[in-house]
This record gives structure tokens, sequence and C-alpha cells, in this order.
């Protein structure tokens, strides 16, 4: 964990230990993702006038029609891409604030995250770096396409609605890794898509509701 994201401004572990146990009560069962959650400051990656809401288990604006995601959703989609199992290398797609992405930090040795709103990104890389997290690479990127250059991922997490199960990321999945997803439009589901030997495995899992994810840089 990294040591420098405790105990700064607002976030008194009293108020941090009580979202680790609304989301506890709400099933997650993971303790390495409850101990990231608790490890990260939501609030620097909210606007000051939402910081007193930050450990609300809501979902906030961050601007440019997107928001930062509810905490159980947040703890879910990394309890689900973990499996029980470390993280190596992670791709995340849709980077927002910064948020899930300092949370994925704390569980993988390697993320990279992109981002296709540039004012977005340059906030997030911003944030992360000024919280010293230096396992996270930034990307200016349509994440609609992946990061084929990259190599492969042995999870791959969305933080954006995808119309259909997408072909080129799947691609980019390790044998052996997982990568979660919402998708649809009007109905989302949350689903994990599991790669092994023999090929995939798709799993819809619950009801979610995101923004959509787009094609092109903003």
């Amino acid at each position: 964990m990294n040591k420098s994201l405790s105990g700064i401004g607002m976030t008194s572990q009293r108020t941090r230990a009580r979202l680790i146990e609304r989301l506890r009560e709400q099933g997650i069962k993971d303790e390495t993702v409850l101990a990231a959650m608790f490890e990260v400051p939501r609030h620097l990656f909210v606007d000051e006038a939402l910081a007193s809401r930050a450990y609300d288990d809501v979902s906030l604006p961050i601007n440019f029609n997107q928001t930062i995601s509810q905490p159980y959703i947040v703890a879910r989609m990394l309890e689900v891409l973990r499996g029980g199992g470390p993280l190596d290398r992670v791709l995340e797609i849709g980077t927002g604030c910064g948020y899930q992405a300092a949370v994925l930090a704390q569980v993988a040795r390697e993320v990279f995250t992109l981002e296709r709103i540039q004012p977005l990104y340059e906030r997030a890389r911003k944030q992360l770096r000024e919280l010293k997290i230096r396992n996270v690479a930034v990307r200016y990127a349509d994440g609609s396409l992946g990061l084929p250059d990259a190599g492969l991922f042995d999870g791959i997490i969305l933080a954006a609605a995808a119309p259909s199960l997408s072909a080129v990321l799947r691609e980019q999945l390790a044998v052996g890794g997982r990568m979660v997803v919402p998708v649809g439009a009007q109905e989302q589901w949350l689903y994990l898509v599991e790669r092994d030997a023999a090929g995939f495995r798709e799993t819809r899992l619950e009801p979610v509701k995101f923004v959509p994810l787009l094609i092109g840089k903003a």
C-alpha cells in the first residue's frame, strides 16, 4: 500500500472505515479490494463542493457528462476482476477522474488507463502524480480500441457501457485473464469475460448503470 495516500485532509479513518463496513454489508468479501478502497482518498478525486459526499455510496458528477462510480460498483468490479487471485497487468478503459485507477494501483502490479476526454486525462494524470502513484500509466486515447501495442493483459476493466461485448478488447486478454465490462444501452448488465486455452467464456452478473462508451478522442 502507498502510505502517502492515508491521512490526507478530511479523510478521517473513521469516515473511510464506515464506507468499508457498508461495502461488507452489501456483500463485498475480497479483503484486498476493501483494503485498497480504504487506502485511497476519494474526496481528492471530486470537486471540492462535493467533498462532503465523497464517502457516501453514490456516483458523483466530474464534469463533461461523466461521473465517478459509486464505491460499491468499483469494489464489485475489482472483486470480480481479481477473482480471488493477484493481478499483474491491468488495462482500464475510461480513466475519468482517476479514482478507480488509484484503487487498481493498490491491487495490481501495473495499470494502464485510457481516457478520451483531454481535460479529464490531464486532471487524472496530475492527481495520480501528486499522490505519488507510480505504477499507473495514463494515456490520452480512444479506449474502444484498447491498447494493442502494450501486449496482453490479465485484467481489463471498463468504466463505461459498451454497446456489445468487444472482440477487439477480448483479444487483448491473456490466457487466464478476466475482463469486467458493462454492456447495453437502456438496459445495462455487468459481464465477466474469461479467457482460457479453449477460448472465451461470458457470464452475465447484475444490472448496472454507466455512461456510454464513446468512440474517438474529445
